[in-house]
């Protein structure tokens, strides 16, 4: 007797999927490059930060480096992603990438020179936004021409440890190599660091844009957003997460009074939710089974915030670390399904504007969340701030999710914006 043969069904998985890495050279050495010029990046931000107090002595001009970095960030991102759709994006990434490499160089130069300037600082990491605004877009972009839409889940899992581990490992190695061998020793390694990412891009075929005419418009993208609410929803429910329940600039204060620690505390509070981020990445393997990327979205924010607000409550250290944890886990989930939804569903003369939008968004989201929640804080108390927060995102999710119902009927397998 002779039937239909059932079809495969996926290989169930723990792990992160490697399958990416395996399917394409190009998006492996791609992968390889970023992560290696993540962790010198790391380094170099720790770096700087340390030299300017070194300078002048001062938190204030501390916290400035941030500030000259956010402000080129979010208003090159939109150009650089409306520069990635009229532009060859293997160029444009090179180009952008070559200017990096160059402003590390510019940075050891300095300090092997003694030339210790906090302006000069100042300078550099602005460019270094630009340049960063630039690239990420194209990088970005690349992806989906690079893979099959059915392996982008696993590749953005994959891209999720480079960033967390960058972020996790890089500034430990800055501080160890910064005090043996000096800044001059972070900023070179940096620059021998691109090598990789430079490789990786100059390897890569020509990357233009399909169906691109003339000049990318940034309006025209945004234009266009207006008409998705898919894609719209991504950037709402992230916004959420990130200005409502964002406690990050309260962990100076909640390590004192809560848990009557020190800056060794607050290290513990800060590193918590990149190791959940981190082990969020690594056990990744099942997402690729997920078909509803709306719905996870809305699960894994609401998971977000529920974490966030339970953290606000307790006061034994531990406990608050693991929900911290539990809050990184479930923002990388979110990070997964937004840039894979983002990405397919997604037309690909319009994936540099969009991903220009996302930077703007990952970059603003936070800063503003930082604000409000030292705001909401001062008004009233931590606990009120991080705990009523939580539950602000969880209820404007809801909100999000009854106004926009389609969301969460969203199918990976016949994307729609």
């Amino acid at each position: 007797m002779t039937g239909t043969a059932s079809p495969p069904q996926p290989r169930r998985r723990i792990f992160a999927d490697l399958t990416p890495l395996r399917a394409s050279a190009d998006y492996r050495r791609l992968w390889v490059g970023s992560t290696i010029s993540w962790l010198g990046q790391a380094m170099t931000a720790l770096a700087i930060s340390l030299q300017v107090y070194e300078i002048t002595g001062s938190s204030f001009s501390v916290g400035l480096v941030g500030l000259f970095s956010l402000v080129p960030l979010v208003a090159f991102g939109l150009y650089g992603g409306a520069i990635a759709d009229t532009v060859d994006r293997r160029k444009l990434g090179l180009y952008s990438s070559l200017g990096l490499t160059g402003l590390s160089l510019a940075l050891a130069g300095a300090a092997l020179l003694d030339y210790h300037r906090v302006w000069l600082l100042y300078a550099v990491v602005a460019l270094q936004a630009v340049c960063g605004a630039l690239n990420g877009p194209a990088r970005s972009a690349m992806i989906p021409r690079l893979l099959p839409k059915e392996q982008l889940p696993a590749a953005n899992a994959l891209n999720s440890v480079t960033m967390t581990t960058g972020m996790m490992a890089g500034p430990v190695l800055g501080g160890v190599i910064v005090g043996w061998w000096g800044y001059q020793a972070a900023y070179v390694i940096d620059a021998v660091t691109f090598g990789a990412a430079l490789y990786a891009m100059w390897r890569l075929p020509s990357m233009l844009p399909e169906g691109r005419q003339g000049r990318a418009s940034v309006m025209d993208g945004l234009r266009f957003l207006g008409t998705r609410p898919n894609i719209r929803m991504t950037f709402f429910s992230d916004l959420a997460a990130m200005v409502l329940a964002q406690p990050r600039a309260l962990f100076p204060a909640i390590a004192v009074l809560w848990y009557g620690g020190d800056a060794r505390t607050v290290g513990l509070l800060v590193a918590a939710p990149a190791v959940g981020a981190l082990l969020g990445g690594l056990f990744s393997g099942w997402q690729g089974r997920i078909r509803s990327h709306g719905l996870a979205i809305l699960i894994s924010v609401a998971a977000w915030g529920l974490a966030v607000a339970v953290f606000g409550l307790t006061r034994n250290l531990w406990a608050g670390l693991f929900f911290l944890a539990v809050a990184g886990c479930a923002d990388t989930v979110s990070m997964v399904f937004r840039s894979t939804m983002l990405q397919a569903a997604t037309p690909d003369g319009m994936r540099g504007r969009l991903q220009g939008v996302f930077i703007v968004v990952v970059a603003g989201g936070p800063r503003l969340g930082d604000f409000l929640a030292g705001t909401a804080a001062e008004l009233t108390s931590p606990a009120v701030a991080i705990t009523g927060g939580g539950l602000g995102c969880v209820l404007v999710v809801g909100l999000l999710a009854a106004r926009w119902r389609n969301f969460a009927r969203y199918d990976a397998r016949s994307p729609q914006a």
